[in-house]
């Protein structure tokens, strides 16, 4: 008879239970299986491939030895939680990725109890996976906080911070180290594993802990020269000692793909008495699979792309992103003005700036995950002289806010921050929409606060940017591609808080004036042709600055039309509400003026497509018309104007 062929694992667990009644000889199979899922669905969904190829074997590890959800399993930042999910319940769905209704690229609390705590921004999950621990310390339950955190989040602050305040959690709060950069190479042989599991046992554990507190009892010279000669022989053999000087027990290097290493060195950990513990695991990003094994970013993220060949699935042609733009330019104005430079947090090529440092890699800084020192840094630059250019996207320049404002506005240093990602950013979601930054910035005095209408303004404000030098001033620029006007030879510097009439009525007048900040300027556009098919005489005003305000063209255009409307990619108190604003503080509304304030709803939108995104926020051409005409009170086909 012909052998049946073996019941895939992945078919029969479900759920990190159903893995935890296989025998481990089994988890190697599992694992392969894992990693050829999650392959296949990143395949035809695009997303964030590396960095999971890089910890099939660890989640698989750390599903088996602990007992998720009970203990809590915080995966820092989220790119790498694929296989968590799949192991997780969440298989059947693991095809809709980052597309609309489907599951997030990242974890998230209400998609799953095996996801305790949102992540998709660097380096939380050491500070949450120690509240995990010590609120169940003080309920007196079981459960310990587990955080994987990789090497480049170890480069935030705020990692060590938590870090320096886990002594009271003991032994429930466990940190993986998962280090996918190969600065140290991966432990080989029988004895590297030995040392390992060695070093993660109770009785080494409790071996080390007597000879502290023995130490200690000793005349101080010989205590310190016992304590140093520890140090100095943990460090020399496993790198342990700036974590040791943090409270914890250093366990690792250990091999991440090694289950027969993992799994012994994890149960070790989960068993010990004392605590916090971190295990230092190396793995490789992208493992597993050759195109991602050999491109240099090791496939972090990737478009759809064919399975067998690993080719990606690239959009056809069309006009250069935004981000291009903004790089081409900066590099022009370097190359005019030799104080220019740029800074970046741990983002190069995602701002732009890996091309500006290959021209000037002299004036190129990239500081790591660290924003709140990339802000005060560029306002030091910018105290003596420097012209610095802070390049952060919007929703990681929030975590710097304070510096923004104590180190930079108060003092009103010519810091130029582009803010990339600004607005709606499609399948990343509400954790990487870029909403808020208007309003965060236009409150602050001394601040400039552009938002580009196309790539072409984009290089003009670019260069009034560099040209700026009386304070601080933003630019900021959508995700993706441009809308595909030409690109100026020549940039021009723009006069601070001037904006311009780009169709229609001005002083003229009108029915309807739409004033768009940024690149709704478009849908704008449309939503005027909609409204002159109607009759409705329509201007259409590109503000280009938040703040300060075009006060003299706004004030023209309230005074000659019934109309107003403000279109911003942003959150409420933003453009609307400086507008409206200016309109009571100057009493304009008491003619019976109508204004409405078009912005991002008072909601954190999922992920999907921006067209979809910006239909559910009300932003584009039919909702422009259909605020213009309740303004008018027409009737709801809109034909006829109802007179009061």
């Amino acid at each position: 008879m012909t052998a049946q062929p073996a019941t895939p694992l992945l078919d029969i667990v479900n759920v990190p239970a159903d893995l935890r009644k296989l025998d481990h000889t089994r988890l190697r199979q599992l694992a392969d299986e894992l990693r050829a899922e999650m392959i296949a669905a990143v395949g035809q969904t695009g997303g964030h491939l590396g960095s999971g190829l890089g910890v099939v074997e660890l989640t698989v590890a750390l599903h088996y030895v602990f007992n998720t959800p009970d203990d809590r399993l915080v995966w820092d930042v989220g790119h790498q939680a694929y296989p968590h999910k799949i192991l997780t319940g969440r298989r059947d769905r693991i095809r809709t990725l980052r597309q609309g209704g489907g599951l997030s690229g990242f974890t998230k609390r209400s998609e799953s109890e095996y996801d305790p705590f949102g992540t998709a921004h660097s380096s939380t999950s050491i500070s949450a996976a120690l509240g995990f621990a010590i609120a169940n310390k003080l309920a007196g339950t079981p459960g310990k906080g587990i955080a994987v955190i990789g090497d480049g989040a170890m480069s935030a602050g705020m990692a060590y911070e938590a870090m320096n305040n886990a002594e009271q959690a003991g032994n429930r709060l466990v940190v993986i180290l998962n280090d996918n950069d190969m600065s140290i190479a991966p432990p080989v042989g029988a004895l590297s594993a030995y040392l390992s599991r060695i070093a993660s046992s109770r009785e080494f554990l409790s071996l080390r802990d007597i000879a502290r507190k023995l130490a200690r009892k000793l005349p101080r010279p010989l205590h310190n020269a016992a304590r140093k000669t520890d140090e100095f022989a943990r460090g020399m053999a496993m790198g342990g000692t700036l974590f040791e000087e943090l409270g914890f027990y250093y366990v690792g290097p250990v091999d991440g793909h090694n289950l027969d290493q993992l799994v012994p060195v994890l149960e070790n950990v989960r068993d010990a008495a004392e605590g916090p513990i971190l295990v230092h695991v190396v793995t490789q990003k992208g493992k597993g699979y050759a195109p991602a094994e050999n491109a240099e970013d090791k496939y972090h993220g990737v478009q759809k792309f064919d399975v067998i060949t690993g080719e990606q699935k690239k959009s056809s042609g069309g006009p250069p992103s935004y981000t291009g733009v903004f790089a081409k330019a900066l590099i022009a104005e370097a190359e005019r003005d030799t104080t220019i430079c740029a800074i970046t947090a741990a983002m190069p090529s995602g701002t732009g700036l890996d091309k500006f440092g290959e021209a000037f890699p002299d004036r190129t800084f990239d500081v790591g995950i660290a924003e709140q020192h990339a802000v005060t840094f560029a306002a030091g630059l910018a105290a003596q002289g420097m012209r610095p250019f802070c390049a952060i996207y919007s929703t990681f320049l929030q975590r710097a806010f304070d510096q923004v404002v104590h180190d930079v506005a108060i003092q009103n240093l010519p810091v130029r921050f582009a803010i990339d990602r600004a607005g709606l950013v499609g399948a990343d979601g509400a954790t990487h929409a870029g909403s808020f930054d208007i309003t965060y910035l236009a409150t602050l005095p001394n601040f400039v606060v552009m938002a580009a209408a196309d790539e072409a303004e984009l290089v003009h404000m670019t260069h009034t940017a560099a040209l700026h030098d009386t304070g601080p001033i933003a630019l900021r620029y959508p995700r993706g591609a441009g809308v595909g006007v030409a690109l100026p030879e020549t940039p021009q510097r723009l006069e601070i808080g001037k904006g311009r009439v780009v169709r229609g009525g001005g002083q003229a007048g009108g029915k309807v004036a739409l004033l768009s900040l940024g690149t709704r300027l478009a849908e704008a556009q449309k939503a005027a042709d909609q409204l002159e098919a109607r009759g409705l005489a329509t201007t259409v005003a590109d503000l280009r600055f938040a703040k300060p305000l075009d006060t003299g063209l706004i004030r023209q255009l309230m005074a000659s039309h019934e109309v107003i409307v403000t279109l911003e990619e942003g959150s409420i108190g933003g453009l609307g509400a400086h507008v409206l604003t200016m309109a009571s503080d100057e009493g304009l509304t008491d003619a019976g003026l109508k204004i409405r304030t078009m912005r991002l709803p008072d909601v954190f939108q999922d992920h999907d497509a921006p067209e979809k995104q910006y239909d559910e926020a009300g932003l584009n051409a039919p909702q422009i018309v259909e605020t213009v005409l309740k303004a008018l009170r027409h009737n709801s086909a809109g034909v006829e104007e109802a007179r009061a």
